[in-house]
């Protein structure tokens, strides 16, 4: 079982691995829609969980926070999922308010990364948003070495206001990204990348 270092502990400056450098450079995300069970289980979840929050993070001010759906919370969000798009767009059939109301049962975990701004800190707020991206990030590659396929997507709900609303999200709050986890009912395709040296430059 792992274990947290103790505070003050010195600790490596670098983890050289292949393994770790084919699953950086091989990293891809799966569709909400290939995701199935099982899941992660509690053990597995909160290690992942932990291991996301292991991130940059300038003073120390922690500007994130999770909120977890699995089980019958994915069923009782999706009301709310359905009572906003339903306002949102009146006209729509009901095929396609039955589609927004099962988004979260695409995948047995879905995981709400709340940016959370703490105004008055001396932290710049651009900074402390940074790291909330690197939680999303990090929670991909917890996933992924923990045997998981995963998709950080945000989609019309994480801008929505009765959305927000629901979730109890504070002044200062704003929804990162929802992280969608699972077992990949298929792999992936391989997607165009950069061209780096379009992205490149020397000072």
């Amino acid at each position: 079982m792992l274990k947290l270092p103790e505070l003050g502990e010195a600790l490596p400056a670098a983890h050289p691995g292949a393994h770790a450098i084919e699953m950086l450079w091989r990293r891809r995300s799966t569709p909400a829609d290939f995701l199935g069970s099982p899941g992660p289980d509690e053990k597995a979840l909160r290690t992942m969980l932990t291991i996301a929050a292991r991130v940059p993070d300038h003073r120390r001010v922690t500007p994130f926070r999770f909120v977890i759906f699995e089980g019958d919370a994915r069923a009782r969000f999706g009301k709310v999922l359905r009572n906003a798009f339903a306002a949102n767009e009146p006209e729509a059939e009901d095929q396609r308010v039955d589609c927004e109301q099962n988004r979260f049962m695409r995948a047995p975990v879905v995981i709400a990364v709340i940016s959370s701004v703490s105004p008055a800190h001396r932290t710049p707020e651009w900074e402390q948003i940074l790291s909330a991206g690197a939680v999303c990030q990090n929670l991909l590659l917890a996933a992924s070495a923990h045997g998981f396929a995963a998709q950080w997507i945000t989609e019309w709900y994480a801008y929505d206001e009765q959305v927000i609303s629901a979730l109890g999200l504070g002044e200062n709050e704003r929804i990162a990204g929802f992280i969608y986890v699972g077992t990949a009912k298929e792999d992936p395709l391989e997607r165009a990348r950069p061209i780096m040296d379009a992205i490149i430059s020397r000072y």
